[in-house]
């Protein structure tokens, strides 16, 4: 017999919901990759916000409500991983992630999709794909709230830091 949560529908992402173009929050220190990314998602019709640091990030998470965040993995302050954990920690499991970096470490990657990143892109990056995929992402129905809180509770797998140390850096054998 299926389980009751087994016909609970996706939700429309809020900006379909709110009938407002999507918010994008930028968390990006290098200016040569922010600001044209700003430019072309501004292009779309998206409203965007760019921080330049990790610190300033979480705080704009709070301000912002970004259906949509594109995160530098490393910055000064506080790294895309420590974002992005932050992020889940506050329950915006509701905000698509793109994490862009120029580390081509494959044990960031599964550490960055652990987190919950739903992309990963090596800098430099082809802006079109960029583009394809936050309009992708964007156009992707939520899942509802029960699945979301189901999930969140269960245990994660994986190596990467623990709570009692959020800045080690993630561990893995070689690929």
């Amino acid at each position: 017999m299926p389980s009751p949560n087994a016909f609970i529908m996706p939700i429309e992402p809020a900006w379909r919901r709110e009938n407002r173009p999507p918010r994008v929050l930028i968390v990006d220190d290098d200016f040569e990759v922010a600001e044209p990314v700003k430019f072309a998602l501004e292009g779309l019709g998206y409203t965007v916000t760019h921080v330049s640091d990790g610190n300033k990030g979480v705080d704009a998470i709070e301000v912002v409500h970004p259906d949509l965040m594109v995160l530098d993995m490393m910055m000064p302050g506080r790294s895309g991983f420590l974002v992005l954990e932050h992020l889940r920690r506050i329950k915006r499991s509701n905000v698509r992630v793109i994490m862009v970096t120029g580390n081509e470490g494959e044990r960031h990657q599964a550490y960055a999709r652990m987190l919950g990143a739903d992309e990963y892109m090596h800098k430099p990056f082809a802006m079109d794909k960029l583009l394809q995929r936050a309009q992708e992402l964007l156009a992707m129905p939520l899942p509802d709230e029960e699945t979301v809180r189901r999930e969140e509770s269960e245990p994660r797998e994986g190596n990467g830091p623990s709570s009692e140390n959020p800045e080690a850096e993630p561990t893995g054998g070689t690929a």
